[in-house]
This record gives structure tokens, sequence and C-alpha cells, in this order.
């Protein structure tokens, strides 16, 4: 099994865990791929105790669940260390910025301690907690700030109109956002709502935003919509160069 059908895989089970529920018509979309092919991932997971297989589609069982992301193996840990290295290289001095939660910007934590009177916002436990730790080891110098609202236990972050309410209030000067799908027709998307309408808030809210991607979310097409690809104070930085049936899309691709 290839490590993009794995990703895929993860992604299912994220989204039954969050509805209940996935149909193969929908995910064959989503994934740009067969019906079989989705049959085959779903039968890989039921044979897992993952999921129940159902007529069209699949649902969740209540044993041996996926266990969250704090707790399980990131995928892809060597390029998303790359990208949040990236990202980080772009925040200056005295920036007030937002930081999405996610398997990847986790990943610019311990680069934000070669800067000085940084501000972070953002909505992930595992994020805040890394920052107050090397806060008391003296290693980061700024200011943290956490979004309240509703918890999500699976993914240690926190969402929902309380957050968005709190988001809504702060001007920064970059924002770096997570996701799930990238597509040139599309744009950028999430398999969650709750999410999606909070990165779409930080994306509304600064100066420049950062699009962290692996090559595992290109032409990904995700539930919902959190903002396009054509806009001049967008950038995507990924471990892999810009697609070349993409180059006609005029985007800001920073690949490392």
């Amino acid at each position: 099994m290839s490590v993009l059908a794995e990703e895929r895989k993860r992604i299912i089970i994220e989204m039954i865990a969050r509805k209940g529920k996935v149909k193969v018509n929908d995910l064959a979309q989503n994934f740009e791929v067969s019906t079989e092919t989705i049959r085959r991932y779903l039968e890989d997971l039921e044979s897992e105790n993952k999921l129940k297989k159902v007529y069209g589609g699949a649902i969740k069982v209540k044993v041996d669940e996926e266990p969250p992301m704090f707790e399980r193996n990131i995928l892809r840990i060597e390029e998303k260390k790359r990208i949040g290295t990236k990202a980080v290289s772009f925040i200056q001095k005295d920036d007030i910025i937002f930081i999405d939660e996610g398997s990847t910007t986790i990943q610019m934590a311990h680069s934000l301690t070669h800067l000085s009177n940084v501000t972070v916002i953002t909505n992930s436990f595992p994020f805040v907690a890394l920052l107050m730790k090397y806060e008391n080891n003296s290693l980061f110098t700024g200011d943290i700030i956490f979004l309240g609202g509703h918890v999500n236990s699976n993914h240690f972050r926190a969402s929902g109109s309380l957050a968005e309410q709190m988001a809504k209030d702060f001007y920064v000067n970059k924002a770096f956002i997570s996701i799930d799908g990238i597509h040139p027709d599309l744009g950028i998307t999430s398999f969650d709502l709750e999410k999606c309408m909070l990165s779409k808030m930080f994306m509304q809210n600064c100066d420049k935003a950062y699009i962290l991607t692996d090559y595992s979310k290109l032409h990904i097409k995700a539930t919902c919509k959190i903002g396009t690809l054509t806009d001049q104070n967008t950038f995507i930085i990924s471990d892999v160069p810009q697609p070349v049936e993409w180059n006609n899309c005029n985007l800001n691709w920073i690949s490392c």
C-alpha cells in the first residue's frame, strides 16, 4: 500500500470519527479515484476494526478506534519538519501571527525559539503546551494567546463559534494554515467544517497567509472550502515543487 493510500485511509477514519459514516461515491469524488479503490480502502479498514462496511459506504465502530493526533506517529514527519522550518523563516521579530492546529503547523514550534517578541495566537493545545515549555526554559520570548471554544478531543484543538468570536477581534501580520486538500480549481479545503470556518477567519484577518501542505494533499478535494489559491497575499509552502499542470494558475508557490 502506497503512502498516499495510507493517507487517504487516515482521512477516511477521521471523517468517520466526525460524521459517523462515509459514502463510497463521495470519497471517490473527493480523492479523484475509482469507487473500486475506495471499496478496497474500506475493506482494509474493516479488517483492522476501524469501521464497519455497509451498503454504499461505511459507519463508525465503537471499538479499536483510531488514536488521537497527539498520540499517534505523524506521517511524513521529515517533510513536515522541513515545511515547518521554512514557514518560520518568513516570521520576523515583533510579528503577530495566527498558527492553525495541524500535524504540519506544529513543526513550527521549535524554530520559533530563534525569534524574539513574537505573539502567537493559536487554537492548538499541543502548540501552546510546547511554547509554554520553551518559555519556562527561557527559549521562547513572546506572548501566547489561546483561542478557546468547543474542544475537539481527537485533534487537541478548540474551534466553533466561541473561537471564531475571539479570532475575529485580532488582526495579524501572518497566518499559517494547515489543510486537508489543495486543488487548482477548488482551492484549499478541509474535511472539518469548524476547522474550515476558523481557518477562513485567520486568512481574512491577516496581511499574508501561508498554506502548509505536503505532497499527499495535492489534488485532494475535501468537503469544505477554506479559500482560493490565486490571492496575491496567499503563499503555498510545500515539500515538492508546484505541479507542472498548475503552472497557469499564477500561484505563489514556495518549495523546500
